[in-house]
C-alpha cells in the first residue's frame, strides 16, 4: 500500500484497514510458527503497512481524528511561577 493510497483514506476507512492487517499479521505469525508460512515477505510488508497508517492517522488533524494525547510526563509538568524582582 503507497502511501498516497492511505493519505486518501478517511479515519474510518484507516481504522478498519488497520484492523484487518492486525488479523492478517497475526494469522502470519501462526503460520510461520507452525512452518506452514510460504512468502514470507509478506510479514515485512504487514509491519511496514501497520506503521504507515498509524503515522499518517497521527498526521491527520486533531478535530477530524478527535484524538487527544496525553502523556505522562505532560502531565506532571507544573507551569514555573514569575520570580519576583526586588
Amino acid at each position: 500500500m503507497k502511501a498516497h493510497q492511505v493519505r486518501g483514506m478517511t479515519v474510518d476507512q484507516l481504522d478498519d484497514e488497520l484492523i484487518k492487517l492486525k488479523k492478517e499479521q497475526f494469522n502470519l505469525r501462526f503460520q510461520a510458527a507452525s512452518g506452514q508460512l510460504e512468502n514470507t515477505a509478506r510479514v515485512r510488508q504487514i509491519r511496514r503497512d501497520l506503521a504507515r497508517i498509524k503515522t499518517i492517522a497521527r498526521q491527520k488533524p486533531a478535530a477530524e481524528t478527535k484524538v487527544e494525547v496525553k502523556t505522562k510526563a505532560a502531565a506532571k509538568v507544573k507551569p514555573k511561577k514569575p520570580k519576583a524582582k526586588g
